[in-house]
């Protein structure tokens, strides 16, 4: 049977993360990184591909919850013979993957199902295990140790699993008071093992830097728990060794079930990422933009032409798309893609992305240096030269190449923003310099090709220039400050995407019946296009339809504060990939806006 996806934990150590199921199954693990193969495959198939089972036998019930400010989960499982408790984590700690779990007897005697099955290559490869001596403080004597390839995974614990029918199983008995640790600790098959972990220290430590980094928030505002519990879900998809920030740690999550629309997600999305640092700077956090941006400058280096729309993790720029036919996909949808072919895409809205939030982190104070506004400089006079070339957009339409409304202002946003930086820092001890007439004159071309092109004759924006469809996209406008917030092109638009694509109380990206994204099939509405209507919604002064759509939303979270990509309002499940970055910071812009706003509505302002 599939596990609903919003069934699922995630815990993680700010290089990689792992998904656990509320029956004790760890069921999708990727090493050593976010988009490194997964030894745990389970999520995209069954136990067979790989899994990691820690689970009373027979009947229980469950709670669960993260210690506040952490990612440390802890489940407390009743049974008819007694309750235990299990805390899971995954050390923060330098050069080291590891994953913990601890169970504890709380009352009576609870006996836990121990199946340890590991395939390599997504499920795919079943490796060497063997025993080897192993004196740790876990109390055994041996290390449970799976090889294939470069890739090696121990399992430390007080009793090991023990081979049956290719997985590894055992039993493990908890009495109240007693304590039973297991480690799987991960490292390339051609070295030593690490040596064994401090768990005590570790889990000291990791929830110490946790909820360090939790505290550093300023965010005052409405609906404090979910933003913070948001915040710290974007800090774990953000790779504390490179700076680059991914999607979300999984792949091929469909957008609907049965659907052919499933995409790997651990990769590096400039747009993302920039909007998670806008996030980020909304709420407190400036280090995370500098880190960001010297990752940027060097995944980007060299020509401005050849600026792709996402990388790898560590900025590499090949990201070959590929489909495992070996994997039967999640709840049987097919393909199981990894990689992404829209890595060759040409989507004009991303430098806009990027720029608003680097405008944003000189705005708080964060100094630019040369290498980086250099950078700026030349992706900004590349996009003045292209940017009315028919592009894939935002939603990285696999269909014919359009020019897209939302593409064509936020091109515009990155120019507006170019221009602002000049004339901001003129006069100053460090100006910023640049070609300020060109940017003014482009800016305006722009924003009049945009406003003669991209508005139908019924008065509303529209998704490209060859239709009269709505693209939830278009929300964005006025908080971008490309139109205000009362103008009566953006109230008719809004009007419309009301109408055309939210027909169940939740916004969808686009009507995927109109043909022009190229994949058959449906999908299900998108969660972060409809915070971007919360936030309209608050800017058009329209309050109590915000404070309801947001709560709302809010009302489909997980048990522990987590958004997919999508949601299904007919069935009430999650779709798509998880936790979907995406979705969590328009949530948190959503709380800001609403923050700012109050009961009055706000007028944007755009500065041409």
């Amino acid at each position: 049977m599939t596990t609903p996806i919003a069934h699922y934990a995630l815990i993680g150590d700010t290089r990689t993360a792992a998904l656990i199921g509320r029956d004790g199954s760890i069921d999708w693990l990727c090493l050593p990184s976010f988009d490194g193969e997964a030894c745990f495959a389970a999520l995209l198939g069954d136990p067979a591909n790989g899994r990691w089972l820690l689970a009373p036998q027979g009947e229980y019930t469950s709670r669960r919850g993260y210690v506040p400010g952490t990612l440390t989960l802890v489940t407390t499982f009743e049974t008819p013979t007694g309750a235990a408790e299990v805390v899971e984590f995954m050390p923060i700690t330098a050069g080291r993957r590891d994953v913990v779990r601890r169970v504890r007897g709380l009352r009576g005697t609870v006996t836990f199902e121990h199946e340890f099955v590991v395939r390599f290559g997504y499920g795919r490869y079943r490796p060497w295990m063997h025993r080897v001596p192993d004196f740790s403080d876990l109390g055994g004597d041996e290390m449970l140790v799976a090889v294939a390839g470069p890739q090696a995974l121990g399992l430390r614990g007080p009793v090991l699993p023990h081979p049956l029918d290719g997985r590894h199983v055992s039993q493990v008995p908890v009495s109240a008071g007693q304590e039973q640790t297991f480690t799987l600790t991960w490292w390339p098959s051609h070295q030593a093992p690490p040596a064994p972990l401090d768990v005590a220290r570790s889990l000291h430590a990791t929830q110490e830097a946790f909820r360090a980094w939790s505290h550093r928030s300023t965010y005052t505002g409405p609906y404090r728990e979910a933003v913070a519990t948001s915040l710290v879900v974007l800090r774990a998809l953000t790779d504390a060794e490179t700076g680059g920030i991914v999607a979300a740690p999984t792949t091929s999550l469909p957008e609907a079930i049965g659907g052919a629309r499933n995409w790997d997600y651990r990769y590096c999305w400039l747009r993302d990422a920039a909007l998670t640092l806008t996030a980020f700077l909304e709420s407190g956090y400036r280090h995370e933009t500098r880190v960001w941006r010297e990752w940027l400058l060097r995944a980007i280096a060299g020509d401005p032409a050849d600026m792709r729309i996402m990388y790898g993790i560590d900025g590499r720029r090949d990201l070959p798309e590929v489909e495992l036919t070996h994997l039967p996909g999640y709840a049987a949808s097919t393909p199981v893609r990894v990689g992404n072919a829209a890595a060759g895409q040409q989507q004009k809205d991303v430098l806009g992305e990027v720029m608003i939030a680097l405008h944003e982190a000189r705005r708080r104070g964060l100094p630019e240096d040369p290498d980086s506004w250099a950078l700026q400089v030349a992706l900004v006079d590349h996009l003045a030269d292209t940017w009315d070339e028919p592009d894939q957009g935002l939603w990285e339409i696999r269909g014919p190449a359009r020019r897209f409304t939302h593409s064509g202002a936020m091109a515009w946003a990155a120019l507006d923003r170019a221009v602002q930086a000049v004339e901001s820092t003129a006069g100053t001890a460090d100006p910023l310099s640049g070609p300020l007439d060109r940017w003014r004159a482009v800016r305006t071309q722009i924003r009049e090709a945009v406003l003669t092109r991209g508005v139908s004759a019924a008065g509303h924006f529209t998704q490209h220039d060859d239709t009269q469809e709505v693209d939830a996209a278009l929300l964005l406008l006025a908080p971008i400050g490309f139109v205000a917030a009362d103008d009566p092109r953006y109230l008719a638009t809004v009007a419309r995407i009301e109408r055309d694509l939210m027909p169940d109380g939740f916004v969808r990206r686009y009507r995927t019946d109109s043909g022009v994204d190229g994949p058959s099939g449906a999908e299900n509405p998108f969660l972060a296009c409809s915070f971007w209507l919360v936030s309209a919604y608050a800017l058009t002064g329209r309050a109590k339809d915000a404070q309801a759509l947001m709560e709302r939303l809010l009302a489909v979270r997980t048990d522990l504060g987590l958004l997919a990509e999508e949601y299904d309002p007919t069935t009430r499940t999650f779709a798509g990939n998880y936790p979907q970055a995406f979705s969590h910071l328009a949530l948190i812009d959503a709380a800001h806006t609403l923050s700012r706003t109050g009961d009055a509505p706000q007028v944007a302002t755009s500065s041409h």
